[in-house]
């Protein structure tokens, strides 16, 4: 059962932390720019308010929130009402896919991983952004989730396992994006964009689904 509550409870407060934290979101956004295709039509999974689709460009998504999807149609974007595990679009329908700081309230990661790489073209590129489980920001979420509104439900993932969802439904090639290296409260300026993982608290994993990896998950399901 989709995670909504808390959001649909708590709107407010919810868009209040990118204005109390715009430095981290600002640093957030960047990262994301960094592994979003330039060119080609794009879905958020998990749109929420839309504080992510917005500026970057993309006005289409689906959540199942419905106090979020008001304030993402707000922002000028089309929002379907559903979930990563049941996705309505027909089979390689967009070139890629994005989902930012939604992987942790999912209920079934495997079957979303699925549902997106079945959406995307081939050598399309799925682009997940979120909150590494074993970094400093991680563990402190992790450590306080059951006082918090929004991650009291929240499961959270290292880098490497949600590769490992990511590679189990096709995806390969993969890159990485990284940023947030201070605690949020110390945070002065946009944090820069680094390469890699390991170090910064967010990170970004860019994967891409090849020509010949539609036919083997095809088969396989099949066998």
């Amino acid at each position: 059962m989709a995670k909504t509550k808390a959001f649909d409870i708590n709107v407010k407060q919810y868009e209040a932390w990118f204005e109390k934290n715009k430095y981290a979101y600002e640093s957030e956004l960047l990262a994301v720019k960094k592994a979003l295709p330039q060119l080609g039509i794009g879905v958020e999974v998990g749109v929420g308010s839309g504080r992510f689709a917005q500026p970057l460009g993309i006005n289409l998504g689906i959540e199942p929130a419905k106090k979020m999807r008001q304030q993402a149609v707000k922002r000028g974007i089309k929002v379907l009402d559903a979930t990563a595990e049941k996705i309505p679009f027909k089979d390689r329908s967009f070139d890629f896919v994005l989902m930012v700081t939604t992987i942790c309230f999912l209920d079934d990661v495997e079957k979303a991983c699925r549902e997106i790489f079945r959406i995307v073209k081939e050598n399309g590129a799925v682009i997940i952004g979120f909150v590494d489980k074993d970094s400093p920001l991680g563990k402190r979420y992790r450590k306080y989730k059951d006082d918090s509104v929004f991650y009291k439900e929240a499961i959270f993932y290292s880098t490497d396992e949600v590769v490992s969802y990511l590679q189990k439904a096709g995806f390969s090639d993969f890159c990485f994006y990284q940023t947030i290296f201070k605690p949020l409260h110390s945070l002065r300026r946009i944090e820069s964009v680094k390469e890699g993982y390991g170090l910064g608290s967010f990170v970004v994993i860019k994967g891409i689904k090849k020509e010949y990896a539609w036919e083997d998950i095809s088969r396989s399901e099949k066998q």
